[in-house]
This record gives structure tokens, C-alpha cells and sequence, in this order.
């Protein structure tokens, strides 16, 4: 069967006869037009695309990367929960030059290196609870279609051909951020894109394609043996691998500016559609006072909770909060989610929950994945509330 085939029981043939119309009607399909995001209703049509911006397979996991990718398994099994199909994409960025430097420091091809550091990942995800995607398209075998999309982008207007690179034209970008020009500067010269290169035209254009020394990976194109830009990278896998107008683009806080502001406006100005319906920006972890960044070290590291932890313990944490919270990590966090938990299955084992708690806990989690709402009504109410809860939340 086709991941995007229609989910739910199999229909049968409707009834023929007032006197066959019995049993009361079936409501729960209300579930799939409920489902709200940022405030903003999303209603859903028998699949849900849904694109999670993944890792680049260079180093450690940490608490930060691991909240973005338990928040996307839950909005996928809210979205399982409302009766709807979702169809996970998590992508895996294993052609980036910080990769290439710390595969070559170790003596190791940045592709092989890049599959041990996944393996490492993948366990730590599973532990978590978290599902594997249905894809995990890999940047270095989508090439082909950065190159397309360079090519529509040229071919449109929005990109020009340079000296090996193909740039985007990235004021349109830069408008629909919100941010000053100053604010978006800073954030691009963080994230690599080099806004005082002399090369394009203007600071906030960026590389749709650009060529690769002898050190980088390097592939022919119509422009040059080259490599793709990091931002056209995500683009271009979105679309290779969901198509156009995906339900909801997920990562963290972070990506807002610039990865997630230009790969939505390379797409649009491709294809002329949005790109995503909606989108979920994971409010970050912080610890002493700053984000959780491998470039600062104030690290802690998912293997080393799962140690010491149980690993729904760790979920909960991630998850007993608003998913647009921005949070400050400390020792005590974990230990009171633990409590939480305990309490969870206590309640969970109790009867007495009515029909309209479960209903309760359901709406909750309908309205822009309230899972601290829903937590405390399961707590309060017990039974087949908080059955449903942890079973949701893969709790259980």
C-alpha cells in the first residue's frame, strides 16, 4: 500500500433502509478538521505531510536536538489520534562542510563517518520512543534535485549563475522574516552564509549550488563540480520527497532565520506555492544561562540521561511544557518529571475516568498539542484518561 493511501477502517457499504440505521453516529471523524498549530486551525485530509528538519551526523546528540524530534513524534501521533494518516519525513544534512572538517580530522570519508554518527543517533531516538520517519532522505543522494531547483530558481529570476555558484536573491527572505537587517546579519554570518562576500550581489543572497575544492565533495552541474548550499539542500528534499504544500515543517527555534525563512522562499518562488501549511519551531533548551550548543559546550547529552534515567522520564520532561517554550535544563527538571510520570501510571491504573475526561484530554492535545493541559486533567481524572494520555505521548 502507498503511504499517502487513506488510513482509518476499511468502508463498507452504506446502509439501505431506514430500519438498518441503528447505533448512534460515529463523531470522531470532527477530530481531523479540530487539529490547531500556532493558534491557527489546520484541518487535515487523509494524509499529513509532515518534513522534520534532522541532524547533521557529525557529532554527539544533545537535550535541544532531541526536544525538535520528540515534539515531531507527537504532532504525528496527535495527527494519528485525529484519524488521519501522517506521512514523516526526517532529513539528514550529510553533505555540510562542518561534517566534511570533522571526518577529515578523524581520517574518515565524510559519508562513512557521517552513517557511524547516525547509527549512534538512531539508538538514542528509538530509546526515546521516538518513531523512525517514513523517509530519511540523505542530502548527498538528492543532488540531482538541488540542481533543478537552481535551475527553475535561474530560470524564473530569482538566482543568478556566478563564477561556479548559483545564488538566490534573498531580500524577499530577508522581508518576510520580521527581523532588521541588522538582527538578520548577525544570525547569517552565525549560520554560515557569509553576507560580506564580495561575490553576490547583495549580503543576504545565499548558495543554491557553489563549487568544492579539492577537500569537499564534489559532484558536475551545468555550473561546475560543485556542492549544494544547506538551505537548497532542505528545499529541495521537502519537495523530491513530499511534494508541494507539506502540512507542517517542524524544527528548532533556531532554524527560524535563516534556514527555515529561505528554504520556504526558494520553493515558493520555484514553484509558486508555499511550501508548508503550517510551522513548528521548537522552543530551545538552554543550560547556565545560554542556548544548548555544541559551539558554546554546555552540552548535556541524551546518552548520558539515558544512563542514569528512564527514558520516558526524558520524554516528559521534553514534552511538559509549550513546544514554542524557549526553557532553561537543570538536574531537578528531570527529577520532578519522574515524579510526574510515577503519578501518571498510579492514575492510570485507577477506573473511575468518565467518557468526557478522555474527550477532554483528546481536545487538549487537538489544540496546539497542549500537552501540560492534557497532562493535568489525565493526572487529576485517572483511568482511561490517563490510559489514552500515555499511549498517545508513548509514555507507556
Amino acid at each position: 500500500m502507498s503511504a499517502f493511501a487513506a488510513s482509518g477502517p476499511a468502508l463498507t457499504s452504506g446502509v439501505v433502509g431506514l430500519e438498518g440505521r441503528v447505533g448512534d453516529p460515529d463523531e470522531s471523524v470532527l477530530r481531523s478538521a479540530s487539529l490547531r498549530i500556532g493558534g491557527s486551525p489546520l484541518p487535515l485530509l487523509a494524509v499529513a505531510r509532515v518534513y522534520v528538519c534532522g541532524i547533521t551526523p557529525y557529532d554527539v546528540t544533545h537535550l535541544g536536538h532531541a526536544a525538535t524530534f520528540v515534539w515531531a513524534d507527537v504532532l504525528a501521533s496527535v495527527i494519528r489520534m485525529a484519524g488521519v494518516q501522517p506521512v514523516v519525513c526526517r532529513n539528514v544534512t550529510d553533505v555540510d562542510d562542518v561534517l566534511t572538517r570533522a571526518a577529515r580530522t578523524r581520517g574518515r570519508h565524510y559519508d562513512e563517518y557521517a552513517l557511524g554518527q547516525e547509527f549512534v543517533f538512531h539508538q538514542h531516538m528509538s530509546r526515546l520512543g521516538v518513531r523512525r520517519p517514513d523517509s530519511e532522505p540523505r542530502a548527498r543522494h538528492h543532488v540531482t534535485h538541488v540542481q533543478q531547483l537552481a535551475a527553475a530558481l535561474l530560470t524564473s529570476g530569482h538566482a543568478y549563475a556566478r563564477d561556479g555558484h548559483v545564488w538566490f536573491r534573498g531580500a524577499g527572505a530577508l522581508a518576510a522574516s520580521g527581523l532588521t537587517r541588522e538582527q538578520a546579519l548577525v544570525l547569517s554570518a552565525d549560520y554560515g552564509d557569509q553576507p560580506d562576500d564580495p561575490r553576490k550581489d547583495d549580503p543576504f543572497d545565499v548558495p543554491v549550488w557553489r563549487p568544492s575544492d579539492e577537500y569537499d565533495p564534489a559532484w558536475p552541474s551545468p555550473w561546475g563540480w560543485g556542492r549544494p548550499g544547506w538551505h537548497a539542500e532542505c528545499a529541495a528534499m521537502a519537495v523530491a520527497v513530499l511534494g508541494h504544500g507539506i502540512d507542517a515543517l517542524v524544527g528548532g527555534d533556531d532554524l527560524t532565520f535563516p534556514h527555515h525563512a529561505y528554504q520556504s522562499a526558494m520553493v515558493e518562488a520555484a514553484a509558486g506555492l508555499p511550501l508548508a501549511r503550517s510551522i513548528l519551531h521548537v522552543g530551545g533548551v538552554h543550560q547556565d544561562g545560554a542556548k544548548m550548543a555544541k559551539s558554546t559546550g554546555n552540552l548535556t547529552l541524551v546518552g548520558d540521561l539515558l544512563e542514569t534515567h528512564a527514558p520516558a522520564a526524558v520524554r516528559l520532561l521534553l514534552l511538559d511544557r509549550r513546544w514554542d517554550e524557549p526553557w532553561e535544563f537543570s538536574a531537578p527538571h528531570l527529577d520532578e518529571a519522574a515524579r510526574r510520570l510515577d503519578r501518571l501510571y498510579a492514575a492510570a491504573g485507577g477506573s473511575t475516568s468518565s467518557d468526557s475526561a478522555a474527550g477532554a484530554v483528546t481536545a487538549r492535545l487537538l489544540d496546539d498539542l497542549d500537552v501540560p493541559g492534557a497532562l493535568d486533567i489525565a493526572e487529576s481524572e485517572g483511568g482511561a484518561a490517563a490510559r489514552q494520555l500515555l499511549a498517545t505521548l508513548s509514555l507507556s
